[in-house]
């Protein structure tokens, strides 16, 4: 079992809470509106696909997503949201990316560099740990209600490159290119998918982290994964199940 488990056990546990605050629907309005620049209609636009498919899964009425496809094309006036990518370090030396959509660049990256101050870390001038990471499709998918196996037989099949095993979830990593084709080989399955991503951010190799720094590394990710205008954040680090996320 991958020591990063205990991270992901920790993430999904918050995903849901958030689900429940409506925050989820706040980061899937503003993926939709910044997919549907590169078109309106999902069928011929693979990332606004993505981000309607997801928001489909989790219920979101269809107003909602066709005001915001509406934003997105010009058809509706909003305020103009851009993306941005930040790099930093954390406690015990691991690299943190940032993906941020906002419509106030300056407030975002002044907080976020207030976040990473105040959690024991520190923002880093672009390119610094960014060719520690590489861009994949990443889907997570329940590990309790599908076996390696039949992953494996279905994933590996559509084009997946990799899966790895996160204790209560897998991960299914493709080259973005096949992230549609291999997700739609996963739903056709019935196998349940927790994440979608197209283009996460996936560490070339692991820092593992124990003890205080484990502790103050999860609550750095938490403080900036609850900050309003963070999309995702992504670190270069594995925690064993044996932490304490309490310290």
């Amino acid at each position: 079992m991958s020591g990063h488990s205990k991270w992901h056990t920790i993430k999904h546990k918050k995903a849901a809470l958030d689900a429940k605050r409506g925050k989820i629907f706040t980061r899937l309005i503003k993926e939709i509106v910044i997919a549907a620049r590169g078109g309106g209609d999902p069928a011929s636009n693979a990332r606004l696909r993505t981000a309607v498919t997801a928001a489909k899964a989790l219920s979101m009425p269809q107003d909602n997503i066709t005001r915001a496809i509406k934003r997105g094309t010009g058809e509706l006036e909003g305020l103009t949201i851009e993306e941005y990518t930040y790099e930093g370090y954390g406690p015990g030396g691991a690299a943190v990316m940032v993906k941020v959509a906002t419509d106030n660049k300056n407030r975002s990256v002044s907080d976020i560099r207030h976040l990473f101050g105040k959690n024991g870390g520190n923002m880093a001038e672009q390119g610094a740990v960014g060719w520690m990471f590489e861009m994949k499709s990443s889907i997570v998918v329940d590990g309790e209600l599908v076996s390696e196996d039949q992953l494996m037989s279905v994933a590996l099949d559509a084009g997946a490159d990799d899966i790895r095993n996160n204790g209560d979830s897998w991960q299914v990593l493709s080259e973005p290119g096949a992230h549609q084709a291999v997700l739609d080989a996963l739903q056709a399955a019935k196998i349940a998918v927790l994440e979608s991503e197209q283009t996460a951010l996936v560490p070339k190799s692991i820092v593992n982290l124990e003890g205080k720094d484990a502790t103050a590394m999860m609550k750095l990710f938490e403080a900036i994964d609850d900050y309003d205008d963070v999309q995702n954040v992504y670190g270069n680090f594995e925690i064993g199940d044996d932490e304490d996320a309490d310290g």
